[in-house]
C-alpha cells in the first residue's frame, strides 16, 4: 500500500507570477548592464525558471538577455547519496571572461547542488561576478552559499521536498510543498 503524499501549496500561479516579476525588478535593479548578464540555468527547473526569466526580462526592457545551462552532476561532491540522472549538455553562448553571470535554480537546500554548478562554471572561464537566484531557500545549508535573489524562504523538515511546477513542463504552476 503506497502512502498518498499530501501537497500544501507555497505559491498558488498567481502569487508565482508576481514573485517572478518581482525577481525581475530586482534584477533589473541590481545588474547595471543587462547586456553583461549571462542567466545560466541548472538542471531540472532551473533551465525552465531561467526561460521564464529571461521573457519577463524582454517584457520589461526590450532587451534580449542571453542565457545558458550548466548541468554540475559530475562536479558533485556527494553523487553517492544523490546519484545521477542523465546528463544535460552545458550550453554556455558567449566567453563567460568579464561576464556576470545569474545562476538561476528553482530550490536551494544543502548549497551542494550551487557548489558544484559554481566548479562547472568555473571550468569555462573566470567571470566578473557570479550571482545566484532561487525561487525557494528551504534552509537546510551545509555549506556558507546563499542566494542573492530569492522568491520565499520556505523553512521545512529535512524529511519535505519543495517543487516549482511550471506549465510548460507540468501542466500546472505553482510551488508545492510534499
Amino acid at each position: 500500500m503506497s502512502k498518498k503524499t499530501k501537497k500544501i501549496v507555497i505559491l498558488t500561479e498567481v502569487e508565482l507570477r508576481k514573485t517572478i516579476s518581482r525577481l525581475t525588478c530586482e534584477i533589473i535593479e541590481k545588474v547595471k548592464k543587462l547586456d553583461n548578464l549571462l542567466l545560466v540555468g541548472i538542471p531540472t527547473r532551473g533551465i525552465e525558471l531561467t526561460e521564464v526569466l529571461e521573457k519577463e526580462l524582454f517584457s520589461i526592457t526590450g532587451l534580449r538577455v542571453r542565457k545558458g545551462t550548466i548541468d554540475p552532476t559530475f562536479y558533485r561532491d556527494d553523487q553517492n547519496r544523490v546519484g545521477t540522472r542523465l546528463i544535460q549538455a552545458a550550453d554556455i553562448p558567449t566567453p563567460i571572461e568579464e561576464q556576470e553571470i545569474l545562476l538561476i535554480d528553482d530550490v536551494i537546500y544543502t548549497g551542494r547542488t550551487i557548489r558544484a554548478a559554481m566548479d562547472a562554471l568555473y571550468s569555462w572561464g573566470r567571470p566578473q561576478r557570479v550571482m545566484l537566484l532561487v525561487m525557494v531557500d528551504r534552509g537546510h545549508r551545509e555549506l556558507p552559499i546563499q542566494p542573492d535573489f530569492c522568491g520565499k524562504k520556505v523553512p521545512t523538515s529535512k524529511m519535505e521536498s519543495i517543487s516549482l511546477r511550471l506549465k510548460n513542463v507540468d501542466n500546472e504552476e505553482g510551488v508545492f510543498l510534499e
